[in-house]
């Protein structure tokens, strides 16, 4: 059974900084992608960072380039999230994905809130 598991979500200020984290049991033999999204209420779910086990390239959504930064552990498919200078708009539930050719497995999101 493959776990997704995120942490490190809570309440910031504005101009704050947490750090996720995404703990994955899931293989590493093949291919895979680890991704970040966040939904927020009433919002549909939205893809904030991702980063391919090919060779590492991680890719982000213009509305986090330069304020969040997507890291990997040194061992498993296991990832990070640093976020900084966070605004109001990023206050959501933030879900880690993991998915290789043939499955993904979703954790079940930490809530990030950042509010005066």
């Amino acid at each position: 059974q493959v776990q997704v598991v995120e942490s490190g979500g809570g309440l910031v200020q504005p101009g704050g900084s947490l750090r996720l984290s995404c703990i994955s049991s899931a293989p590493t033999f093949v291919s895979y992608y680890m991704s970040w999204y966040r939904q927020a209420p009433g919002k549909e779910r939205e893809l904030v960072a991702s980063m391919r086990s090919l060779d590492w390239r991680t890719t982000y959504a213009d509305s986090v380039k330069g304020r969040f930064t997507m890291s990997r552990a040194n061992a498993g498919a296991s990832v990070y999230l640093q976020m900084n200078e966070l605004k109001l708009e990023d206050t959501a539930i933030y879900y880690c994905l993991y998915s290789d050719y043939a499955s993904h497995y979703w954790g079940q999101g930490t809530q990030v809130t950042v509010s005066s």
